[in-house]
C-alpha cells in the first residue's frame, strides 16, 4: 500500500502543481502578427458558377442549332444525291415515283420525264457539283433548294431542284438544262 506520508502517489500531481489545462503559445517572435483569418471565398465560387452555366448554355445551343440545321442540310443533299444517281443511272422510273410530290406528277408525266433526261444522254460517269443547298421553312412546311452542275465529258448540265413537305420532303421543281 502506499504511504500517506509519500509525497507522490499515482493518480495524484505533486504538491504546488495544479493542473490549469493548455498553456497559451508564447507571443510571435519580433512582433509578427499570428495568422490572419481565413477570407471566404464563396463569392468567387458563385461567380465562377454562373460564368460556368452560361458557357455550358451557349455551347449546348450551339450545337443544338447546327445539329438541326446540319442534319436538315444533310437530308436535302442526301435526296439530291439519291435523286441524281437514279436519273445518271437510266432509272428514271423509280426516280420520278420515289421523289416526285403528286403536284409535280400533274404538270409532268413519268413519259415526258423520262424522254426529257434521256434527251441530255447522261451515263454514269457524270459527276454532280452542287453550288447552292438552302433550307427554309414556310407555313410548317421545310423547303431544299438545291444547285448545281452535272458534270459530263464535254458538256455541262444546270441543276435546279426544289424539294419541300412536312415530315417527307418531295420534289416539287425541277429543272435540267444544258449549259450553253
Amino acid at each position: 500500500m502506499s504511504n500517506p506520508q509519500d509525497p507522490y502517489q499515482p493518480g495524484q500531481q505533486p504538491y504546488g502543481q495544479q493542473f490549469r489545462g493548455r498553456r497559451p503559445l508564447p507571443p510571435a517572435p519580433f512582433g509578427l502578427p499570428g495568422q490572419p483569418p481565413a477570407r471566404s471565398r464563396k463569392g468567387l465560387w458563385i461567380v465562377v458558377g454562373i460564368v460556368g452555366g452560361v458557357l455550358l448554355l451557349v455551347v449546348v445551343g450551339v450545337l443544338l442549332l447546327l445539329n438541326l440545321v446540319g442534319g436538315a442540310t444533310r437530308k436535302a443533299s442526301d435526296l439530291a444525291d439519291d435523286f441524281t444517281k437514279l436519273v445518271l443511272a437510266g432509272e428514271t422510273d423509280k426516280a420520278y415515283d420515289d421523289f416526285m410530290d403528286p403536284a409535280l406528277k400533274k404538270q409532268l408525266t413519268k413519259e415526258d420525264f423520262a424522254s426529257g433526261v434521256e434527251s441530255l444522254k447522261l451515263d454514269q460517269s457524270c459527276a454532280t457539283v452542287y453550288d447552292d443547298l438552302k433550307m427554309s421553312s414556310e407555313s410548317g412546311s421545310n423547303i431544299a433548294d438545291v444547285t448545281g452542275v452535272i458534270n459530263c465529258d464535254g458538256k455541262d448540265i444546270a441543276l435546279v431542284y426544289r424539294f419541300a413537305g412536312k415530315d417527307e420532303l418531295k420534289m416539287v421543281n425541277i429543272r435540267l438544262k444544258p449549259k450553253g
